[in-house]
């Protein structure tokens, strides 16, 4: 495993957006590529997802009521994207989802095509889908270094029958085989286990302990960081980033002996002052964990702006100027100064 520290960004929604004809401008409007721009400001890493089988036009009714866009994030598209990150010098992390769509805290839904199968039939889909997808990647000479087996899976994957409160055996099969897929097609691939709320023990601490009790198997522990979202259940006393965020990394990396790593944190397009001082803070808090044990951080879809997302995601690193013409915010130069 590489000491270096990753300084990334999710873009899964690039590829989509780019179908639309969107283009990204720098300060003096002149097109640029959004991956070298990244590149450009600090960022050495990309993070693409993977989902199953997603719908054909990318977009999901989240709840019955929420449009979401998806991001083309079937294997063959994600490899065509990330052929480009490769080709720019750049350090990859696959994040597989296991759903056709978002899974995170609130959904951890069984692909449909999936969805009468027995436990052990489940096992066994993780185990070969994330082979598959492996397999196709090293063929095409574009080898991750990281692997995230699962997505914010606090309360485990594939639900019900991956629940980590009513079925723990079956979720750590389901995570286990993920993790020997990833290791027989690429050995020297870093897996990754993630989950979020980085700050509230309380939503950490159940998976984490049953994880390591039942036998999971992993290289690091990531997490997700959100102040933005948190900040809406948490009383103002609480807010102090001390409290909230770095003694959490460094207590998860004490107790569980595995790095650690920020994978997906943001905060406003619209405060980019504050979204930049919200990364350097975030690289600091990394860098503070003992004995090299803190790996990096993931910005999450900074090459948007929220007026072009049918929910009105919030809290990229871009600005939309106009439908068709996107430009980043200064908030992403924090990974090119934090390193200077």
């Amino acid at each position: 495993m590489t000491a270096r520290k990753a300084y990334g960004v999710d873009m899964g929604w690039l590829s989509q957006l780019e179908s639309r004809g969107i283009r990204w401008v720098d300060g003096n409007q002149q097109e640029v590529d959004p991956i070298r721009m990244v590149k450009e400001m600090g960022a050495d890493s990309v993070r693409f997802r993977i989902f199953v089988n997603p719908p054909k036009d990318a977009y999901w009714k989240k709840d019955g009521e929420t449009v979401c866009m998806l991001g083309f994030c079937d294997a063959a598209s994600v490899l065509e994207v990330s052929k480009r990150v490769r080709d720019e010098g750049m350090r990859l992390m696959l994040d597989f989802h296991y759903s056709d769509y978002f899974a995170d805290p609130q959904h951890q839904d069984i692909p449909e095509e999936w969805r009468q199968d027995s436990p052990e039939q489940l096992t066994e889909r993780v185990y070969q889908h994330t082979k598959d997808v492996m397999s196709l990647f090293v063929q095409n000479d574009v080898i991750p270094e990281w692997v995230q087996v699962g997505n914010e899976i606090n309360p485990g994957l594939l639900l019900p029958a991956g629940s980590r409160a009513e079925h723990p055996e079956q979720m750590i099969a389901f995570l286990n085989a993920g993790y020997d897929a990833v290791k027989e097609c690429c050995p020297d691939c870093q897996v990754i286990t993630h989950i979020s709320c980085v700050n509230f023990r309380e939503a950490c601490d159940p998976f984490l302990d049953t994880f390591f009790q039942y036998g999971g198997k992993t290289d690091i522990l990531g997490f997700s960081y959100y102040p933005y979202w948190y900040d809406r259940i948490v009383e103002e006393q609480e807010k102090k980033p001390e409290a909230l965020f770095y003694n959490p990394l460094i207590y998860y990396a004490e107790v569980y002996k595995k790095p650690v790593m920020i994978c997906e944190v943001g905060g406003l397009e619209t405060d980019e002052e504050g979204t930049y001082q919200l990364l350097i803070n975030t690289m600091e808090a990394v860098k503070q964990v003992p004995d090299h044990m803190g790996l990096g951080v993931f910005y999450w879809e900074p090459e948007v702006g929220s007026a072009l997302l049918p929910d009105k995601y919030p809290l990229g690193a871009a600005i939309a100027l106009d439908e068709k013409t996107v430009r980043f915010t200064k908030a992403l130069t924090a990974y090119k100064e934090y390193n200077r």
